[in-house]
């Protein structure tokens, strides 16, 4: 078991005083809470203990082979070299972090972390992160209006949310990129019109027959082949620590601002390990893609109406990115029961649950 504060620390110093530094969005740099210095995070720091790898912020985004690391399991790593890993007892979350950083209370459910920090342990390592760029003033402000456009929050709860319940956190994201071939069979409907006859009441109250027009609908079989490129498809990693309809609720997510990965982007907040490893990202994101796959072949089948008997795709090409995407978090408890609310720390949307009036009902 490792301890708290090892001999060697993938730390930051300030080069002013030696404090610290930590990743201020609003700035964009490393901030050294004590004399206030700053430093570019892509800079290379000057000494070798703080080295930081230079990186192009616009440059390409590289996908990685999926075949290679579900079958080979390769290149797998701690986020840093001296990444602490603690596991929560209440909502059995993973957390990451460095030191001086301590484990804390857990950002999900709010449960105090008393286990012992343990060695990280490796995993596919990110290659892109999507920085912090709201700052906790403003999504604590953020949440205060957020609580105020709301019936029936009470001013217990608005009393809670003070800034230092916030806590930020990068959430595990797969990307995926695959080429699939789907092949099909089924039925195609079309719409034709046979004429009728039917006897009606008319306004002399006469009956009387009348000609009418009957839909009916042509069907034969049908068969085919259909193809699809799908790009970036998100898949979050995190498991049961967020809702998942709270994380489609956050986006949309601007990855198109997504940097290499550098430990100092982290410096100051955690880390949530995956629990959704890659394999079975892959699975969700095979089920994301069903919907197009069979909207693909119901175009293709073409008529009025279709029946799709059976699709059989083939996945190639497959590509993944494992990304880290920023959130603040603050759990509460009111009346004995948790509370969630979620900001995305780019864009600034909020979303969550509140108590009601009467503490029964969702926000």
């Amino acid at each position: 078991m490792i301890s708290a504060t090892p001999a060697k620390q993938q730390q930051f110093p300030c080069t002013q005083c030696g404090a610290s530094m930590e990743f201020r969005p609003s700035l964009a740099a490393l901030v050294c809470p004590y004399c206030g210095h700053q430093e570019n995070p892509h800079a290379p720091a000057t000494t070798p203990s703080t080295t930081l790898h230079t990186t192009r912020e616009h440059a390409a985004v590289q996908e990685r082979d999926y075949q290679t690391f579900a079958v080979q399991n390769t290149q797998m790593a701690a986020l840093s070299t001296t990444a602490l890993e603690v596991q929560c007892s209440g909502c059995q979350a993973n957390l990451t972090f460095d030191p001086p950083q301590t484990a804390g209370n857990c950002p999900f459910c709010g449960t105090s972390i008393v286990a012992e920090p343990q060695a990280a342990h490796p995993l596919v390592m990110p290659e892109y992160v999507l920085p912090f760029r709201i700052g906790k003033r403003d999504c604590h402000a953020s949440i205060q209006t957020w609580l105020a456009s709301r019936w029936f929050a009470p001013n217990a709860l608005k009393a809670l949310a003070q800034p230092e319940q916030l806590q930020g956190v990068y959430l595990p994201f797969w990307t995926y990129d695959a080429q699939t071939e789907s092949r099909y069979t089924g039925d195609r409907g079309d719409y034709y019109y046979e004429t009728k006859t039917r006897t009606v009441t008319n306004s002399a109250g006469e009956q009387v027959t009348e000609n009418y027009e009957e839909r009916q609908t042509r069907w034969r079989d049908a068969s085919g082949r259909v193809s699809r490129f799908f790009d970036d498809l998100l898949v979050p990693g995190v498991g049961d620590a967020i809702a998942p309809k709270s994380l489609q609720e956050l986006e949309p997510w601007p990855l198109e601002h997504l940097v290499p990965y550098q430990a100092s982007y982290l410096a100051g907040f955690k880390v949530q390990r995956y629990e959704v490893d890659l394999k079975q990202g892959f699975a969700i994101a095979q089920d994301l893609m069903k919907p197009q796959i069979r909207q693909d072949v119901e175009s293709d089948i073409g008529g009025d109406e279709q029946r799709v008997d059976s699709i059989d795709t083939a996945y190639s090409q497959r590509t993944f990115k494992h990304i880290l995407l920023p959130v603040w978090i603050s759990a509460y408890c009111y009346q004995n029961k948790q509370y969630q609310v979620v900001v995305n720390a780019q864009t600034g949307e909020v979303l969550g649950d509140r108590p009601t009036a009467n503490s029964k009902s969702p926000w």
